[in-house]
């Protein structure tokens, strides 16, 4: 059984910021920026937790925190955007945050897109991205089709290979309807994400098996040998050509480090991952029946028995955190005190 704490929202985003903020992350809102890089880091973290994404949530704190300090984030990132094309930006990283630097895409992006009907960021020399979920939902509210792939450290071999090559790569989806939350669609290429294998491993448990295989290729529950080995893609030989086909969009396309030559999210010491996301923004016709069509699917899916629409977990989480708070894991909640008080 797992010692759980309870934790508003707000006091959670509060606890994240003060522990990123003694390892010495900006805790200033820049002019360049809406929020600070603490502020900013922390509201994605606390977002993930709350849409039960366990993996992107405090059980990163502690990865983020000790690469502060060893300085393979950097923590004075200086975050540039530059037109590629009419609807086409390139938003440098600076090796720092992911997070910050997905600010600035949404904020460019949103209004090119509105604009001029469609616009493309590509984000460089980035970090872990944490949930695309958040990201993609951002601009769902905007009243934006949205797309967003992302790459990150190798974890999937090529189909029938054993070495890995390919990271986990999620694709999001989202888009709004008529009434109501956007529809949302988060994807790991892997049959879960990586996050949770190591969440597994930092609380000692095992993971189910079918989720990894061991650097031998065999199936294992072992959270330690999986990461030494590789994830299970989804639907075999295509969540592979998936990955194939992320790799090309959120590394090539950006200018990023490839999967397999990335460095770690989780070790402090190394090279920086230095990957890549690709978020797309697509303006709907304001005189087209699109939302309509789109709120027509929908309904028609849930009106079908045993029928349930992607995101609908995800959407319950949310509720129940913003009226019940958090639910984390006491280990983490004390790790995060630990770190707040830290110099």
């Amino acid at each position: 059984m797992i010692d759980r704490i309870n934790i508003s929202i707000p006091d959670a985003k509060k606890l994240v910021q003060a522990a990123l903020t003694a390892a010495d992350l900006p805790a200033d809102v820049s002019m360049s920026m809406s929020m600070s890089m603490s502020m900013s880091v922390s509201a994605a973290v606390v977002a993930a937790e709350a849409e039960g994404q366990v993996g992107h949530g405090f059980s990163r704190l502690g990865d983020y925190v000790a690469q502060v300090r060893s300085g393979k984030i950097n923590s004075t990132a200086k975050i540039v955007i530059r037109n590629r094309g009419p609807a086409s930006l390139l938003i440098d990283a600076d090796q720092g945050f992911a997070f910050p630097a997905l600010d600035a895409a949404l904020a460019a992006g949103i209004a090119l897109a509105n604009e001029m009907g469609i616009a493309i960021m590509a984000v460089a020399n980035s970090h872990h991205c944490g949930a695309l979920s958040v990201q993609v939902e951002k601009m769902a509210n905007a009243g934006l089709i949205a797309i967003m792939v992302a790459n990150a450290p190798k974890a999937i071999a090529p189909w029938g290979a054993k070495e890995p090559l390919f990271g986990t790569n999620p694709i999001a989806f989202a888009t709004p309807q008529v009434d109501g939350a956007p529809l949302v669609i988060d994807l790991s290429l892997s049959k879960v994400a990586r996050g949770k294998v190591m969440n597994a491993y930092k609380m000692n448990q095992p993971i189910p098996l079918g989720w990894a295989l061991d650097v031998q290729g065999e199936p294992t529950i072992d959270p330690k040998a999986a990461l030494a080995g590789t994830m299970v893609p989804i639907g075999e030989a295509k969540g592979t050509a998936l990955a194939l086909m992320v790799e090309i969009l959120a590394a090539a396309f950006t200018g990023s480090a490839m999967s397999h030559q990335a460095g770690s999210f989780f070790e402090a010491e190394g090279n920086a991952p230095r990957v890549g996301q690709t978020l797309i923004a697509i303006r709907p016709d304001a005189n087209s029946d699109f939302l309509p069509r789109v709120s027509a699917l929908l309904a028609q899916i849930e009106s079908m028995d045993g029928a349930r629409l992607p995101g609908t977990r995800r959407q319950h989480a949310i509720r129940t955190a913003e009226s019940e708070g958090l639910s984390v894991p006491a280990h983490y909640i004390q790790q995060a005190k630990a770190l707040a008080n830290s110099t």
